[in-house]
């Protein structure tokens, strides 16, 4: 590897740029920066193949931070680099709505593939770009065309492996072999209370040989040449490489380095000048020598790269047009023009054959009629297919070596649902992955980072309440379907039957800002009969699904409580008592209508009363507190669903009586 000047001087504007931002701000973490700077200069000058200019180019590698605190380290490879972010703007570090925020976030800033900050998630993400980019490659490469063909590279520290999301998922990666895929490990035996020797003492090389990863250990993190070596190395790899780095945290900061007081927070002025006379870097703050931005710089390799790949895909399109016209359809993650018929096909089945069934299996019928116009649909279940059925009849189960498009996450509900954010953020793929509603709890973070970054990712739930009976309140959702509401921009949908489900999958597939979640039962459903508005309007979430003139009362209810809703409507209307029954399979989404529609649905001033199978206190903003909530407000217990029903009141009888209350309130 040749510098056209010594790489310590490289690696110290790394180390100036993180000790100045951090200092400004007052607040962020200099100790990772400054101790994975030499290995950011081998990885950056000599491996990593992007273009500054284009930052989205489909064949560019990947490069996450795992370690996201350690932000400035990104960003002033970004900025040295050459990339669209200034140097006001590394000055603006961690200040309201600027392009560098304290973690790494994806779409704030150019360059950033993926947000990272809660520890192994970011690895969690390379795993399923790793993956997606395998997958592509065996799909579209033709002998003489290696089209897709590039590498994800992550820095992770002791955080990241201590974290258990960290063994789900290199475990699996080192299952499926992907080779393509390279670590390195920041191992500096410090984390924020001390050195972890007194709480970590894996013998983390072995862990990965145990995995099936390449290793490499002991690799000096502060020896360019050597990092350089080991990369060029684990790039001639069949499996994923793990380079274990020891390096020194905060490493030029000459009294505060190698100990924890260097991880997050600023050095104070005092220090930091200690540290530039220790590093003999006398630039002012933020002030980087014009050597050192010429030594940096990747815009022309970097136009270089791409412009041979452009080169070599014109080719590809003149020979595969059908191919590369596909590939980029599906990297810009446009569905295929034949979608809205065969989402209306599906629908229209539903209507003529008025099965009644669990919506699971409603749902696999609904991935069975989309699947085969959807290549990009990449299912998979956490040990659980069978019961989420989340499988379809022409699926390939993805195996080491063995394209596919559905994966046996194994019993991983965190690490299944991390790996489908990486996916989503790859492109040429729409993932899902299905696991037990009570189990959402394991994918709660995951859940939340790609509703944070606006990923089409697809969380499929089954086994959705009290309602699947005998294995007990350890796996009865009661609180979660409300607490996935509190999310900001996650859709949940739970739909009440086979129209809904398939209305559903529809919405989750064609939204293209954001995550969503489909909620099903275990038990049998029946169909609802609908006019074609009516179907229609589902897309909006709520909807009103049985009514009748003069009507005195509202029951709005969701999944497997409309079908009790419709009992007590018609028991009260034997009764005389006029009601309207509102199915809302989507909170999220009937909030986000125009108040006009809103307003037609949940007419103001009508007595409302909701059902459903779950904690009661989210269902009061529709109701009111003059309203009621027929609902479950402690956990269940183990009995066959019926009687669970009947025991926790949801009955025709409950519900008519709960009517009665409120309209003599």
């Amino acid at each position: 590897m040749k510098f056209m000047l010594p790489s310590t001087k490289m690696a110290n504007a790394i180390r100036a740029l993180a000790m100045d931002a951090v200092q400004q701000a007052n607040s962020g973490h200099p100790g990772m920066p400054m101790g994975m700077a030499e290995i950011a200069v081998a990885l950056w000058s000599s491996h990593y193949r992007h273009n500054p200019a284009n930052p989205t180019w489909l064949n560019r590698d990947r490069f996450l931070l795992s370690n996201g605190h350690g932000s400035m380290l990104h960003y002033a490879l970004l900025h040295l680099t050459g990339y669209d972010l200034t140097m006001l703007d590394l000055q603006s570090f961690r200040q309201l709505h600027s392009k560098t925020p304290g973690h790494p976030e994806v779409g704030v800033t150019p360059g950033i593939e993926t947000t990272t900050g809660p520890l192994g998630q970011g690895i969690a993400n390379a795993v399923g770009m790793a993956l997606s980019e395998q997958l592509l490659a065996a799909e579209f490469n033709q002998p003489g065309f290696d089209i897709v063909n590039h590498h994800t590279y992550v820095f992770l520290g002791d955080g990241c492996m201590m974290e258990g999301i960290s063994h789900e998922v290199c475990s699996l990666a080192g299952t499926l072999g992907l080779n393509k895929l390279i670590a390195l490990y920041d191992d500096n035996g410090i984390s924020i209370d001390g050195k972890v020797e007194g709480w970590f003492t894996d013998d983390t090389p072995k862990r990965f040989e145990a995995y099936g990863w390449n290793v490499i250990r002991a690799v000096d993190g502060h020896d360019v040449d050597a990092v350089d070596a080991a990369i060029g190395a684990a790039k001639t790899s069949s499996k994923p490489t793990l380079i274990c780095c020891k390096t020194i945290i905060g490493k030029g900061a000459p009294n505060l380095q190698g100990g924890e007081k260097v991880h997050g927070a600023a050095l104070g002025h005092t220090e930091i000048a200690a540290a530039r006379a220790y590093l003999d870097w006398d630039a002012a703050p933020f002030d980087i020598p014009a050597e050192v931005y010429a030594a940096w710089d990747a815009k022309e390799q970097g136009r270089k790269v791409e412009q041979d790949w452009n080169t070599r895909f014109a080719a590809y399109r003149a020979a595969f047009p059908q191919k590369a016209a596909e590939l980029v359809r599906r990297m810009r993650g446009e569905l295929p023009a034949t979608f809205d018929a065969a989402l209306a096909a599906a629908i229209a089945a539903c209507v003529e054959k008025k099965e009644h069934i669990a919506t699971r299996k409603a749902s696999q019928n609904a991935i069975q009629a989309l699947a085969p116009v959807l290549p990009e649909l990449l299912g998979g279940s956490a040990d659980l297919t069978g019961s989420n059925l989340t499988n379809w009849k022409e699926c390939v189960a993805l195996r080491a070596g063995k394209p596919g498009n559905h994966i046996n996450y194994g019993v991983r509900e965190f690490g299944m649902s991390a790996i489908m954010n990486g996916v989503a953020l790859h492109g040429g793929f729409i993932p899902f992955g299905a696991t037990f509603l009570t189990f959402s709890d394991y994918s709660r973070n995951a859940l939340r980072m790609a509703a944070l970054m606006k990923l089409r990712s697809i969380f499929v739930f089954t086994h959705d309440s009290i309602g699947l009976g005998e294995d007990g309140p350890t796996h009865q959702s009661v609180e979660h379907v409300s607490s996935l509401r509190l999310i900001p921009n996650l859709d949940n949908w739970r739909p009440c039957d086979t129209v809904e489900s398939a209305v559903a999958w529809g919405a989750a597939l064609k939204r293209k800002d954001g995550p969503s979640t489909l909620i099903f039962s275990r038990q049998n459903l029946p169909y609802q009969e609908r006019t074609g508005e009516q179907i229609v309007n589902i897309t909006r979430g709520g909807y009103v699904l049985n009514d009748v003139a003069e009507a005195k009362v509202i029951l709005i209810a969701t999944g497997s409580e409309v079908e009790l809703a419709v009992s007590a409507a018609q028991a009260l209307r034997a009764e005389g008592i006029a009601v309207r029954v509102v199915s809302m399979p989507s909170t999220d989404v009937f909030d986000r209508q125009d108040a006009a529609y809103k307003a037609s649905v949940l007419t103001k001033g009508m007595p409302r009363v909701a059902l459903e199978a779950g904690v009661t206190d989210f269902w009061y903003k529709y109701v009111g507190l003059e309203g009621a909530v027929v609902g479950i407000d402690t956990f269940g217990e183990s009995a066959p669903a019926p009687a669970l029903l009947k025991h926790f009141g949801f009955t025709v009888d409950n519900v008519v009586a709960k009517v009665k209350s409120v309209l003599l309130a």
